[in-house]
């Protein structure tokens, strides 16, 4: 497998595309006691030995109806309600155990992980990878995954290894995550070049495509500015063909373009990392600001967008005073000049019954096209009682 740098495709691919927008503005499980006794078993999942294949949801040509204000699929094309949870606050093997089968048990689809070396804006985070392996021999069905890995703390090389092995000893269950880092603390304080935004952009848009490959086991050569791959072939291929799913974060254009090109999944970031730090201004939840993002990533992958899944965080209170719980959202945020029903209108804000909530998640995947919403595990005791009745409110 040849790979073309990533200057010359991604430089094509950046000026159709500001081009285009400038033209167009106006099964069943084995018993729980089988799989304990059997160590490959515990490790791989009760779906261990299965084929793992992500299918598309494609719309068909009469789907080309779209709602104008989202530019998502048609409602009878909509990928099946999934949620994930961000072990965020595990930091002991209980810690980890417990969230990771409460999220199982509650029907979540994925546990995810950060990738930071240093406490703040998050509290201190386990190794992901490692974590995730642990997650694995304790779950037969959840799926793992980071949210996100940074891509330059490892070289695709590496990192198309420890994945592959990964989704080889879980049976297929990997979901990675990645973005172009961020934190300019971090890199600061682990002795890391913090280079420009755009040179960190760039080393992740040729990292993917050489990531893919290396992960369906073909030999690949790659010659770009910052990877240089001379007929490589890693080992293990991913058990998931041609490779796991891969979510890519992005909050601006050019990342937003990037990840409809080269991601499975597009996780729409809702706060600004732009500056080295984490800010979280309240226009950036807003639903038009949700609906641009969205409008960007069908544009940018063209024939492809009907193959991808969207995706966002999403902040769950079950309350019966949503107004109560809007504006405790407003102070602990620090937001001014904000009111509550702007909050609750926020496609991210999830405040109130669980029946109310569940006619917010069907009518925000119909209108933005996001069917995978991931949780913070802080709020996974108060949701995990409704979550079943939540999926199946939504179908």
């Amino acid at each position: 497998m040849v790979l073309a740098s990533l200057d010359v495709v991604e430089d094509a691919h950046e000026a159709t595309f500001l081009r285009r927008r400038r033209s167009s503005r106006s099964p069943s499980d084995p018993e729980p006691d089988r799989i304990r006794d059997d160590p490959v078993r515990l490790l791989r999942g009760a779906d261990a030995g299965r084929p793992h294949r992500r299918l598309p949801v494609r719309c068909p040509p009469a789907c080309s109806r779209l709602q104008p204000e989202a530019q998502g699929p048609c409602s009878r094309c909509m990928r099946p309600l999934r949620f994930g949870v961000v072990a965020e606050s595990a930091r002991t093997p209980d810690d980890l155990l417990c969230t990771a089968r409460l999220a199982e048990d509650a029907g979540c689809s994925t546990l995810l992980i950060r990738d930071h070396f240093i406490e703040g804006p998050f509290e201190h985070q386990l190794a992901p990878l490692t974590a995730l392996t642990f997650v694995a021999a304790a779950t037969s069905r959840l799926r793992i995954g980071t949210l996100v890995i940074d891509n330059d703390y490892r070289h695709p090389v590496v990192l198309a290894k420890e994945l592959a092995t990964l989704d080889l000893l879980s049976g297929g269950r990997v979901e990675p995550g990645l973005g172009a880092g961020f934190l300019r603390r971090e890199y600061e304080q682990a002795g890391l070049a913090f280079d420009p935004p755009g040179i960190r952009v760039s080393r992740l848009a040729e990292s993917l495509p050489v990531l893919k490959g290396l992960l369906a086991g073909e030999p690949v050569t790659f010659h770009g500015a910052h990877y240089d791959i001379d007929g490589l072939t890693s080992f293990p291929p991913s058990i998931q063909r041609p490779h796991p799913p891969i979510l890519v974060a992005a909050a601006q254009p050019r990342m937003l373009a990037i990840a409809a090109r080269e991601a499975d999944i597009v996780s729409f970031q809702s706060v600004s990392t732009g500056g080295g730090v984490v800010a979280d201004p309240p226009a950036g939840r807003s639903p038009d600001a949700l609906a641009r993002q969205v409008a960007l990533v069908r544009e940018a992958a063209g024939a492809r967008f009907d193959q991808l899944e969207l995706s966002t965080t999403a902040n769950v209170v079950v309350t019966d005073r949503p107004r109560e719980a809007a504006e405790q959202q407003i102070r602990q945020r620090g937001w001014n000049g904000i009111s509550a029903d702007e909050v609750l209108a926020m496609p991210t804000m999830f405040l109130g019954s669980r029946d109310h909530m569940a006619g917010l998640f069907a009518e925000r995947r119909e209108r933005f096209g996001i069917s995978y919403w991931i949780l913070f595990d802080g709020a996974l005791p108060g949701v995990a009682p409704h979550l079943s009745s939540l999926l199946s409110a939504a179908r």
